[in-house]
């Protein structure tokens, strides 16, 4: 279990870098990169940000270990944080009057 368990916050630990993948290409030198993978990228960081906490709670709560659980619980409150972050603060932001977004 307890390689399980690392397994799943390395999981975690890389979502960010999922998502910055396309930048990092983009800015060597590879604009393709980011116009052709760079949703799928994302998505795949949000799923990562999201599934790891979540089996990780549930490894740790199976195996009754305390302080894996409390440490997938933390990162489960800051992917949720990040991911209302992007949905409302981004992608749903209202628009001042006489714009159109």
């Amino acid at each position: 279990m307890d390689r399980l368990i690392t397994g799943l916050s390395w999981w975690w630990v890389a979502s960010p870098l999922i998502l910055l993948a396309p930048a990092i290409a983009f800015a060597m030198g590879l604009p393709d990169m980011r116009r052709e993978f760079g949703e799928m990228f994302g998505l795949a960081a949000l799923t990562s940000a999201m599934a790891a906490p979540t089996l990780g709670f549930v490894v740790a709560s199976r195996s009754r270990r305390r302080q894996a659980l409390r440490r997938f619980i933390i990162m489960g409150t800051l992917s949720s944080g990040l991911a209302l972050f992007l949905i409302f603060g981004v992608l749903y932001t209202e628009c001042p009057d006489g714009y159109h977004c």
